[in-house]
């Protein structure tokens, strides 16, 4: 069975503190062909630095119209069978690539494959999980977007067909994207292991822009509804797919996996840079 190849797209901007981590992981990971491109918007920190010292990473420091604009740069750049973004804040576990490769070769008949993440603080030591289910269309449309773009990847297929990012969405462009894709007959396939780190400190993007992000899903929900509804019945919506999510976790035993994740918290998992941190991340993907 022949494994694809993977373009992983990074999206940059004065990312220099952080962007070294998401290099490594991509390029520390074993058993797949993947190239990685970077998207930088003219960082002026020392971002450039950095990919100088990274020959194996294609970068373009030029500029685009916001982080949905350098997705689909790099995504149009990409020769990869399979194409994902990761942010440059974050990074991919040891195992992550092959675990998506694998279902890829297993699963033709799916466009979109998504993982489960960890969330870290700014030093990578683990804070929570996102352990997720199979796809369901109407928990992602009504309770949110659940799936975790870090650990999610798409057919090239999909690009060449014209569906790109939409740019007019700065921060909730993952869900318009998702939503989109479900709504235009594409099958979602789920891959039950650990696949990212989200990182979430002060700087990330829906904490800075918490409006901008309500208004961003209200968008989104409305181009995409059956039909208007008021905000009382979305909330109910909302609230009732919540608990259909919960059942659905249970159902599968990934809220057993979500428990033995929180177990871990404090632990690191910045596994590029040591022996000892990666024997144990490599376990954790697996969980």
């Amino acid at each position: 069975m022949k494994s694809p190849t993977i373009s992983v797209i990074t999206p940059s901007r004065n990312s220099g503190e952080f962007i070294e981590d998401a290099i490594l992981s991509v390029g520390q990971q074993q058993g797949v062909l993947v190239e990685h491109i970077v998207q930088d918007s003219l960082s002026s920190d020392n971002t450039l630095e950095v990919l100088r010292r990274h020959p194996e990473v294609r970068w373009q420091w030029e500029s685009d119209c916001g982080q949905s604009d350098a997705i689909n740069r790099g995504f149009l750049r990409a020769s990869g069978e399979l194409v994902g973004w990761l942010n440059a804040d974050d990074y991919y576990l040891p195992g992550g690539l092959q675990a998506i490769a694998r279902a890829a070769a297993e699963h033709p008949e799916a466009d979109v494959f998504h993982g489960d993440c960890v969330f870290v603080d700014g030093e990578g030591s683990i804070t929570r999980s996102k352990v997720e289910h199979d796809f369901d269309r109407d928990i992602l449309f009504y309770f949110g977007c659940y799936i975790p773009s870090t650990a999610t990847f798409f057919r090239r297929r999909l690009i060449e067909r014209g569906y790109l990012l939409d740019s007019d969405f700065r921060v909730c462009m993952d869900f318009e994207y998702f939503v989109r894709l479900a709504a235009a007959g594409f099958r979602f396939h789920y891959v039950p292991q650990f696949i990212a780190a989200f990182r979430w400190h002060k700087d990330n993007i829906s904490l800075q822009q918490v409006e901008r992000r309500s208004y961003e899903r209200l968008e989104v929900q409305r181009r995409h509804g059956a039909r208007v509804r008021s905000q009382m019945q979305m909330e109910l919506l909302r609230q009732g797919f919540r608990a259909k999510r919960i059942l659905r976790k249970i159902a599968s035993g990934n809220a057993w996996r979500e428990m033995r994740i929180r177990q871990q918290k404090g632990e690191p998992t910045l596994w590029m840079r040591n022996t000892e941190v990666q024997q144990k991340c490599a376990s954790l993907a697996y969980l």
